[in-house]
C-alpha cells in the first residue's frame, strides 16, 4: 500500500528515524525509501545506523536521543541536510525490565528514553512546524503505554508517560496542521523482545509480528491520520475493556500474574 494514494507523499518526503539501527526503526526507514522518502537513520549503535543508512541510501546520524544536547543537533542536522523534516520517528526504546526490585538507574534511564526523549524532540520540532502550519510526529509508545506489561513496571510506567504526551500534543496542536500518532503493537520480532526478561517477554513472543509488518501497517497509518497505530487489533478491544471496567480488566490481568507464579486458584 502507498501512501501517496491516499495523500500522505512519501517521495520526496524528509524523515527522521530514531533508534533506526535496528527492529522497528530499521524496518521503518527501509520502508520509508523505498517509497522515495529522504532518511536520516538515528541510532545510538553508530555502526549499526551507518550499515542500515547505507544499504537504504540515506544520512546517518548518531546520537543517544536521551540527551536534549544531542536530540538537539540530530534535528540541526536534518534540516541542514534536508532543508526541513516532515516526518519525525520517535521510535528509540529501552526495555525497564523489573518491580519494586528495579534499581533507579533503570527508571531514570527507561524515563529519559521512552519518554523525554520526546519532549526534547517536540521542543526542537514544533517551533519551524507550527509556522509552516505542517509536520507530522509519530511516537513508538507500545500497547503497554495503553494497557500494561507483567514484570516491567519501569517499561510500562515511561511508555504510559510517552502516550500521555503524544495524546496532549495532539489535542493542543491538530488544529495548528502537527499530526501526531501513537505506534502501539504488543510483541514484535526484534533484538528488545529477544533480549527480553520476564513474564511480559514470554507472553508477548506468542503473538509477535515481524518489523516489517508494523512498517507497512504504519505507512497506511500515515495516510489517514488515525491516532492509535494498532499492528495488534486485540489491543483496540482490550483497550475499551480497561476503560469500561477497570476492575474487572485489573482482575484479570492480576489472575495472568497468578498464573505466571503458579499461584492461581484452581
Amino acid at each position: 500500500m502507498n501512501a501517496e494514494s491516499f495523500g500522505f507523499a512519501l517521495a520526496g518526503a524528509a524523515v527522521v528515524v530514531t533508534g533506526a539501527g535496528s527492529g522497528i526503526g530499521a524496518a521503518l526507514a527501509t520502508r520509508f525509501a523505498a517509497d522515495g522518502a529522504r532518511v536520516l537513520v538515528n541510532d545510538l549503535d553508530g555502526d549499526a545506523a551507518r550499515s542500515v543508512a547505507t544499504r537504504i541510501g540515506g544520512e546517518v546520524f548518531p546520537a543517544d536521543v536521551a540527551d536534549p544536547a544531542e536530540v538537539a543537533a540530530l534535528v540541526r542536522h536534518a534540516r541542514e541536510r534536508f532543508g526541513r523534516i516532515d516526518l519525525f520517528c520517535a521510535n528509540a526504546g529501552v526495555p525497564g525490565t523489573g518491580g519494586l526490585d528495579a534499581p533507579d538507574e533503570t527508571w531514570e534511564h527507561a524515563w529519559r528514553v521512552n519518554t523525554m526523549s520526546h519532549v526534547y524532540a517536540a521542543r526542537e520540532l514544533l517551533p519551524d512546524w507550527l509556522a509552516a502550519g505542517r509536520g507530522r510526529l509519530l511516537v513508538t509508545a507500545s500497547a503497554a503505554g495503553l494497557l500494561t506489561l507483567l514484570g516491567a513496571a519501569p517499561y510500562s510506567v515511561s511508555k504510559h508517560g510517552a502516550l500521555a504526551f503524544a495524546e496532549w500534543l495532539r489535542a493542543s496542536y491538530a488544529h495548528r496542521g502537527v499530526v501526531v500518532q501513537a505506534l502501539c503493537p504488543q510483541g514484535v520480532r526484534t533484538p528488545m523482545l529477544e533480549q527480553g526478561e520476564g513474564p511480559g517477554a514470554a507472553l508477548l513472543a506468542a503473538g509477535a509480528v515481524t518489523p516489517e509488518q508494523v512498517a507497512e501497517l504504519v505507512v497506511a497509518a500515515l495516510a489517514d491520520d488515525r491516532f492509535l497505530v494498532l499492528p495488534h487489533p486485540e489491543v483496540a478491544t482490550y483497550y475499551t475493556r480497561r476503560a469500561a471496567d477497570p476492575d474487572r480488566w485489573l482482575h484479570g490481568m492480576n489472575r495472568v500474574q497468578r498464573d505466571l507464579e503458579g499461584s492461581a486458584d484452581d
